[in-house]
């Protein structure tokens, strides 16, 4: 039996057993019980002749006189304690005695003989005309008769009996000899067993089996936190932990969430050999060292992008993985947090070419983009900025001119994410765009409203925020169910990827409306339409 069922039988264990104990004890065992309890049994011999004043204040007990004016030589005295110790209701039907008798209870005295007798407590004063003069309540030929006295749960009554030895106790029977204890004579109809009145004990303490019961309740939680602990290794899915080697390669923007993801795998699946290499080259170079390493068989890579394949890679399988947002990054010294959409098709069309004619600082504009293959810059084609396709590298430091070319947008170009916030950061004028998680944490730069909407899930799922794409997982072919590569698509998909991916600004695809889209309600508004260049 493996870890797993292990902690399974444990945990049925502790939730069965105190069941099973309960039911036992109030429903079969303790359902209908009449019971009852010798609380005192003892002479009034003076065993120590002790005297108080010149008095010997035991003689008193010794002077007891019987019915008759007969002084009792050797008296005893015995309080008994009738109770319904079950959790039902006991009626006087329940009684196990003919219709006609009205004795519920008979006790015995072997040895003794009853000189006097009085019920001397009730738990409920309800109870009291149950002891009337033609109850039943009698002593005959030494037996106390007792009524059949109708008990709900936990009521009871308490009856004194003064008793005398009598010739029969036995040869040799001194004032001191002990007695046998009363016989109890009763019973109730569907009592526990064969119904017949039973003695209790006085619950001074602890019972023995509620110790027994916290004793196995407290293995059962140590044998669970044991296994928990001993088996930390062993206790992962095991179609989710596999060994091997993997390359993740692709969109920069989502570097971050895979890198993180990949560690926190890899202490999860702390036993296996689990190797990952790291090659990001932006989504349209991920797809490509995806095709061209696959050599017509599943491979060891998963490329991650920002947007969909081209056409011409038919062997490619996505899965969409979450809903990434991206943002305009700004200097802060350009004195803009605000641009529409025309006025960033302005911006890269080369029609504003200085802050100041949008309300900013007087600094020229200066333009920073990704290289031709990245995903990042693919969203902002799609979704800002039709024209930035036909946007030419102008500029190598973001600052002059190259050679020949023709006044206009300054444009330079950079290959990853950081490196385009670096350049923005220490350009004054420079304004680029980047995947929001990794903007959020810069200081040294400004994010850009558009149309005066903050970069958020909710204003990109109700249509106000254009500046977003879904974050897709390619493999060549589908990879096999335990592959490294299988089993960890399915982590960044289960409650700790998802964490992961929202972390860091994401929304994992599961979490939407439409997870096979992963897009925003497609019955709201539209994302917003690219500015024309």
């Amino acid at each position: 039996m493996d870890m797993l069922r292990w902690e399974v039988v444990l945990a049925v264990l502790g939730v069965l057993v105190p069941i099973v104990a309960a039911l036992y004890e109030f429903v079969f065992v303790g359902r209908k019980r009449l019971g009852y309890r010798v609380q005192m049994d003892t002479t009034a011999t003076d065993a120590v002749h002790a005297q108080f004043a010149g008095v010997q204040y035991a003689g008193a007990l010794q002077q007891l006189q019987d019915g008759d004016g007969t002084r009792l030589v050797d008296p005893s005295f015995v309080l008994l304690r009738v109770e319904n110790s079950g959790a039902t209701h006991i009626d006087i039907d329940d009684y196990a005695v003919l219709p006609d008798d009205r004795v519920g209870v008979r006790v015995e005295f072997p040895g003794r003989r009853v000189a006097g007798m009085v019920v001397t407590e009730l738990s409920d004063d309800f109870l009291r005309p149950c002891f009337s003069d033609d109850s039943g309540l009698s002593v005959r030929d030494g037996v106390i008769e007792l009524p059949k006295v109708p008990l709900n749960r936990s009521a009871h009554y308490k009856v004194l009996a003064a008793l005398e030895r009598t010739g029969d106790a036995g040869a040799g029977a001194g004032p001191q000899a002990p007695f046998e204890p009363p016989r109890v004579i009763g019973g109730i109809k569907g009592g526990v067993g064969n119904g017949g009145i039973q003695e209790t004990r006085s619950q001074t303490g602890t019972p023995w089996q509620a110790v027994a019961l916290v004793c196995f309740l407290v293995l059962v939680i140590l044998g669970q936190l044991a296994f928990s602990l001993l088996g930390r290794d062993d206790t992962a899915a095991p179609l989710d932990c596999a060994g091997g080697k993997l390359t993740l390669t692709g969109s920069t923007a989502f570097e971050p969430v895979l890198r993180e993801a990949a560690e926190a795998y890899r202490e999860t699946c702390g036993e296996q050999d689990v190797t990952f290499h790291h090659d990001y080259r932006g989504s349209k170079g991920g797809l490509e060292a995806l095709t061209s390493e696959s050599k017509g068989r599943n491979t060891r890579i998963l490329a991650f992008t920002d947007g969909v394949k081209r056409d011409d890679q038919p062997l490619l399988l996505p899965r969409p993985v979450a809903f990434t947002l991206f943002t305009l990054v700004i200097h802060e010294d350009a004195g803009v947090q605000d641009l529409t959409l025309e006025q960033i098709g302005d911006l890269y069309g080369g029609r504003i070419t200085n802050w100041k004619e949008v309300g900013g600082a007087d600094l020229p504009v200066r333009l920073v983009s990704r290289l031709s293959n990245s995903g990042t810059r693919g969203v902002f084609e799609e979704r800002i900025f039709s024209g930035s396709r036909n946007l030419a590298r102008t500029s190598d430091d973001c600052l002059t001119l190259l050679p020949g070319m023709p006044r206009g947008p300054l444009n330079c170009e950079r290959g990853s994410t950081t490196e385009v916030l670096d350049e923005v950061a220490q350009t004054p004028g420079a304004i680029g765009y980047s995947g929001l998680d990794e903007a959020s944490g810069r200081k040294d730069l400004r994010l850009v409203r558009i149309g005066g909407q903050r970069a958020t899930l909710e204003a990109a799922d109700h249509g106000a925020y254009p500046f977003w794409e879904t974050e897709y997982a390619y493999t060549y072919g589908e990879p096999p169910a335990r592959s490294l590569a299988a089993g960890f698509l399915r982590y960044l998909t289960n409650e700790v990827g998802r964490d992961i991916v929202r972390s860091r600004g994401h929304r994992p695809c599961v979490e939407l409306r439409n997870p096979v889209l992963c897009r925003p309600d497609p019955r709201r508004p539209g994302a917003g339409e690219g500015a024309g260049g």
